[in-house]
């Protein structure tokens, strides 16, 4: 009895594991308009994912501090199917915050936005 029990313990918790959202995970940003980049980390918030900015970098690679670290990058962002989510995306260069189209492909995650008509690309980040 000990043994099913732990067995349908281990199978429930590597359940769990399967079943997360592709997006979800670490992403290197695409250089802004000053050079710099940045790693988001994506995960469930309440019925959507975030993702928070966890470290920064400068164009050459080392690590800088930012206002903006710890702060939600995308938000309120919902997966459509087929690889494509919505939601919001914030541009802390221009700080700014867009409606956001993600198109996730392997590790690859294409990010743009429009508010009021003007669109950004935000380029394509990778998976770390």
């Amino acid at each position: 009895m000990k043994t099913l029990t732990l067995s349908l313990a281990a199978l429930a918790l590597s359940a769990g594991a399967a079943l997360a959202d592709p997006i979800e995970g670490l992403w290197r940003t695409t250089p802004d308009d000053n050079g710099n980049y940045g790693l988001i980390q994506v995960a469930p918030c309440g019925n959507a994912f975030c993702g928070t900015l966890v470290r920064s970098f400068d164009s050459n690679g080392n690590e800088i501090s930012s206002a903006h670290t710890g702060r939600n990058i995308i938000a309120e962002t919902v997966n459509n199917g087929g690889g494509n989510y919505r939601g919001t995306v914030y541009a802390p260069d221009r700080d700014r915050t867009y409606n956001s189209r993600l198109v996730l492909s392997g590790n690859s995650l294409s990010v743009s936005g429009c508010v009021l008509g003007i669109c950004r690309d935000g380029g394509t980040w990778t998976r770390q």
